[in-house]
C-alpha cells in the first residue's frame, strides 16, 4: 500500500488535496495505521483515477461523489469517461481551429466572418455569442432566439453548414455563375434539405423570404456583404429564381 506522499508523487495531486478528498468523504483511505499513517491501496488508486478524470471534465466534487454512489463497474465508468473526454476533445480541437483561423486573420488584419467565431461552441459559450444578435433582433423586431434550451452540438453543426453554403454561394458568384446556373440551384436544394432534415420545414417559397431578409435588414445584409460583395442580394436572385423552377 501507498503513503499519502507517495500517492501524490504518483498522481501530481497534492497532499491536501488527497486530506480534503479523505475529510468529505470522497475518497477515504484503504487503511490507517496505529500511528495515523494514511494507506492506500488498489482500489482507492483505481476510484482516484475515476476522480482525476473527471476532475479533468471539470465536474464539481458534489456530482462526482454522487456518480462514484451508483456504485457501477470500472469498466461501465471508464467507457463513460471515454465517451466524455472523446466529445471534450472533438469541441476543443474545433475551438483550436477556430483560435488559429481566427489568428490567421489577426495576423493580415482581416477580419474572420460571424460564422466561423461560432465553431465548436458548447451551449454557455453560445448564449453569450447570440446576446448581441438578439439584443439586436429585440430591439428591431421584438424578437429573440430562444437560448434556454440550446442544443450546443446541432447549432455547431448548423453553423458548419450555413458557412458551407454560404461559401459555395460566394464562389459562385466569384466564378460568374448565373443564378439559374444548375449548380446553383443544386447547392439551394441541398441547404433547403439540410434545413428541412434538421432544423424547421421550409420550402421554397419561405427561403425567398429569408433571403429577402438578408437584403432588407443592415445587421444581417453585413453579415453576407462583408464576406463578399453582392453575396446578399446573389443569394435573392438566385432563390426567386429556385422558387420559380420549382
Amino acid at each position: 500500500m501507498l503513503t499519502v506522499k507517495q500517492v501524490a508523487d504518483l498522481t501530481g495531486i497534492t497532499i491536501k488535496t488527497l486530506y480534503h478528498y479523505h475529510k468529505i468523504g470522497l475518497l477515504e483511505p484503504g487503511e490507517i495505521t496505529e500511528a495515523g499513517y494514511r494507506l492506500y491501496g488498489k482500489k482507492e488508486l483505481e476510484k482516484l483515477q475515476h476522480i482525476l478524470f473527471y476532475r479533468e471534465l471539470d465536474f464539481p466534487l458534489e456530482s462526482i461523489q454522487k456518480i462514484l454512489y451508483e456504485k457501477k463497474s470500472r469498466y461501465d465508468m471508464l467507457m463513460e469517461q471515454k465517451k466524455l473526454i472523446e466529445d471534450k476533445g472533438k469541441r476543443m480541437n474545433l475551438i483550436l481551429n477556430t483560435i488559429n483561423e481566427t489568428i490567421y486573420f489577426e495576423e493580415r488584419g482581416e477580419v474572420i466572418d460571424n460564422q466561423n467565431m461560432f465553431k465548436g461552441l458548447n451551449q454557455e459559450q453560445w448564449q453569450e455569442q447570440l446576446k448581441e444578435q438578439n439584443e439586436y433582433l429585440q430591439g428591431n423586431y421584438q424578437y429573440e432566439i430562444p437560448v434556454d434550451n440550446i442544443e450546443a452540438e446541432q447549432l455547431n453543426e448548423s453553423a458548419r453548414e450555413s458557412k458551407a453554403f454560404m461559401d459555395k454561394m460566394a464562389f459562385a458568384l466569384t466564378k460568374g455563375w448565373a443564378v439559374n446556373d444548375e449548380r446553383v440551384k443544386q447547392l439551394i436544394s441541398e441547404h433547403i434539405k439540410y434545413i428541412n432534415d434538421n432544423n424547421m420545414k421550409v420550402d421554397s417559397q419561405e427561403f425567398v423570404e429569408s433571403a429577402w431578409f438578408f437584403i432588407t435588414d443592415e445587421f444581417h445584409k453585413n453579415m453576407l456583404e462583408d464576406q463578399q460583395t453582392g453575396l446578399a442580394y446573389y443569394l435573392y436572385a438566385a432563390s426567386i429564381n429556385y422558387a420559380k423552377q420549382g
